[in-house]
């Protein structure tokens, strides 16, 4: 008696197989991941750097800026581009020299808060303040008597703009400082630079550019 052979199914192909499928998805997405990250990468945009150190209340112009091609991605919107600089806006904060220009740091002239004055210390000056530094400015009034008065702080924050020196002089070195002030300050500095107070700056702890 002859035993009828066993029917066995036809085995599936290799590429019908769900997980071999899956597993060529799962390839096909990281190689395309890989690329797009590679190719972001590669990406860059013009934005501006500062040329120079820019202090709160300068008109920020293109002799203070240099283009630069960076990739930041989405990020790039928050600096300024050439497409986005407005003509006429001023520093809200000192921007240091190389540093990217964000678009939070300028802003329309109406903006302004603070001007700048020219002051001439009674002593000398570190050579640690230099454009950009921030420092108090102190006064010592002079009185009918030719003394002069107890020292008070007369802007407590100041942003140095330049610092000019002439070695030239007779009695010593002469220093004349630039400096950016609140406007709430102005009336005070322009009544101690016209009643002759001695003014002095310190350069403040930390905030060095």
């Amino acid at each position: 008696m002859t035993t009828p052979e066993t029917v066995r199914p036809a085995p599936r192909a290799f590429w019908a197989d769900a997980r071999f499928l899956l597993g060529i998805a799962l390839i096909i997405a990281s190689v395309a991941g890989v690329w797009l990250v590679v190719a972001s990468a590669r990406q860059t945009a013009p934005v501006f750097a500062a040329a120079r150190t820019i202090v709160p209340g300068q008109t920020v112009t293109a002799e203070d800026l240099r283009v630069v091609d960076v990739a930041l991605g989405p990020a790039g919107e928050t600096y300024v581009s050439p497409a986005s600089l407005e003509p006429g806006v001023i520093a809200t904060r000192t921007i240091l020299a190389g540093e990217l220009v964000p678009r939070a740091a300028v802003d329309g002239a109406d903006a302004a808060t603070t001007t700048s004055v020219v002051i001439r210390p009674a002593g000398d000056v570190s050579a640690a303040v230099t454009a950009g530094s921030v420092v108090e400015v102190w006064s010592a009034p002079a009185e009918t008597d030719g003394e002069v008065g107890a020292p008070r702080i007369l802007v407590p924050s100041a942003t140095v703009v330049s610092v000019t020196r002439d070695d030239a002089v007779v009695s010593g070195e002469d220093v004349s400082l630039e400096v950016v002030i609140p406007r709430a300050d102005v009336a005070a500095t322009l009544a101690a630079l016209a009643g002759d107070s001695l003014l002095s700056v310190v350069p403040v702890a930390g905030e060095a550019p």
